[in-house]
């Protein structure tokens, strides 16, 4: 996985990548469970007006906090999301936004992320908080 500074553990399946993530262009460039962090063109993913698409912010929002709950629950658990809000501060209308996600609880049962995108000039795009159930695999 060539820019990966953090491998994924080798008991993640290699079918937990998603679909949409590579239609969306999502990359998981870190898989540190404490700061995951993972990026996404912003070209075709924008709204009519140019906008990176709010839908594509919350898709790569779920993405990286999902993959940080399996990575924090271990082997033998899966992760599904139960509560997402998320906050558009700037809109982004080129490059790249990256999204930096941090465990707020890492529980059992119940995990909670803070996730913080933002466009290539550092400049926050959003905030959100992802809650996952962790259930068994």
């Amino acid at each position: 996985m060539p820019g990966v500074t953090s491998a994924p553990p080798d008991w993640l399946p290699p079918s937990a990548a998603s679909p949409l993530d590579d239609k969306l262009g999502i990359t998981i460039v870190d898989y540190d469970p404490k700061r995951l962090v993972a990026t996404m063109p912003v070209e075709g993913n924008q709204q009519p007006f140019g906008l990176l698409h709010g839908g594509a912010t919350c898709s790569l929002v779920e993405t990286i906090g999902s993959w940080a709950a399996m990575l924090n629950a271990g082997p033998g658990r899966k992760a599904v999301g139960v509560e997402l809000n998320a906050s558009y501060l700037r809109a982004a209308t080129s490059g790249t936004v990256t999204a930096v996600c941090t465990p707020a609880r890492t529980g059992r049962t119940l995990s909670t992320f803070l996730i913080e995108v933002s466009d290539d000039r550092g400049r926050t795009t959003a905030t959100a908080r992802l809650t996952c159930a962790i259930l068994p695999a």
